[in-house]
């Protein structure tokens, strides 16, 4: 194999790492609106609210604080927006009651259940298996990709397991990291 061949060996082992790179991102997102019992900004971070004819992200309307760890406070730009916005949250399903004070919309996060944290964790879990699919398929693209080029003598057989091996390590070490994140979320949602 030459230096060439290797280099995009290489570059084609960081494109897949970047893609569960991506992965791991997505289920950061998705963990971050999980409500914990606890007032964090992120929350509201999935609602789109249906403002100047087209849906766009809370944080564009409004900038959110946590006064406290039991409140969301929202300053929304624009009174026009208020309703929206209020409306929005008391209609997700994060069971949140918004309190609207002009163009400040208070939030009070209710400590959660036993029954809805266990529903909570369940939720993670499933998150957690979805994103954990995904970086496994893009391990597989990635071994097939190897298996081909030996196939088609672009790299040897040492050469093969040796950039298969590589990849499954990357895809152990994600693995890991998401199984990691959930365990600290899980213990965020359970801690009362």
């Amino acid at each position: 194999m030459c230096i060439r061949d290797r280099f995009i060996m290489n570059e084609l082992l960081k494109s897949f790492e970047k893609k569960m790179k991506d992965s791991l991102g997505s289920l950061e997102r998705d963990l971050s609106s999980i409500r914990t019992g606890r007032a964090h900004a992120n929350m509201l971070d999935l609602l789109k609210i249906e403002v100047y004819g087209q849906l766009m992200p809370i944080k564009q309307l409004s900038s959110i604080s946590t006064p406290d760890h039991q409140t969301l406070s929202l300053q929304v730009w624009d009174q026009n927006n208020v309703k929206f916005i209020e409306k929005s949250i008391r209609e997700s399903d994060l069971n949140l009651n918004p309190l609207v004070d002009g163009q400040i919309i208070r939030v009070p996060v209710p400590k959660l259940s036993e029954e809805r944290r266990k529903e909570l964790t369940k939720i993670v879990s499933q998150q957690s298996e979805k994103i954990k699919i995904s970086i496994r398929n893009i391990r597989r693209e990635g071994m097939d990709k190897i298996k081909k080029d030996n196939k088609d003598k672009i790299i040897s057989d040492d050469e093969n397991k040796k950039f298969a091996n590589e990849l499954q390590k990357i895809t152990d070490n994600y693995i890991k990291l998401i199984e990691d994140k959930i365990k600290q979320k899980e213990k965020d949602i359970l801690t009362v």
